[in-house]
């Protein structure tokens, strides 16, 4: 038998940014981490007053073991992708809708020479 696994996503939003449509954007949120095949777990909802929002962000996508953290918009992490949020989590948006994949290390590769008996490819 075949098991295949869902991947997982969390919603994050910022209260202070949302206002009003935070409801709306819980509800969007939602529905495209849903259409995009995704098991959802939950939203996350920090305010203006959240010490270390990212840092904690961080440690509820490592400590869940989630695919994917969904966001309305970069706005709601200040305008800017988080490196460290990449770092565990694919990160997408609502509007625009984007993917931004997560960044796995691996070990450096030593650049392939022409005549040292690999093929270029």
């Amino acid at each position: 038998m075949i098991v295949l696994e869902v991947p997982t996503a969390l919603g994050y939003l910022r209260s202070d940014i949302s206002g009003i449509r935070q409801p709306w954007d819980d509800t969007h949120i939602r529905s495209l981490a849903r259409r995009l095949g995704y098991t959802f777990a939950k939203t996350v909802v920090f305010g203006a007053h959240t010490d270390h929002p990212l840092q904690r962000l961080v440690n509820v996508a490592k400590a869940t073991d989630v695919d994917a953290v969904v966001v309305p918009s970069l706005e709601h992490f200040g305008g800017e992708l988080p490196d460290e949020l990449v770092a565990v989590a694919d990160v997408i948006t609502v509007s625009p809708e984007q993917t931004f994949a997560r960044w796995i290390s691996r070990p450096m590769q030593p650049p392939m020479r022409v005549g040292d008996g690999h093929a270029e490819g």
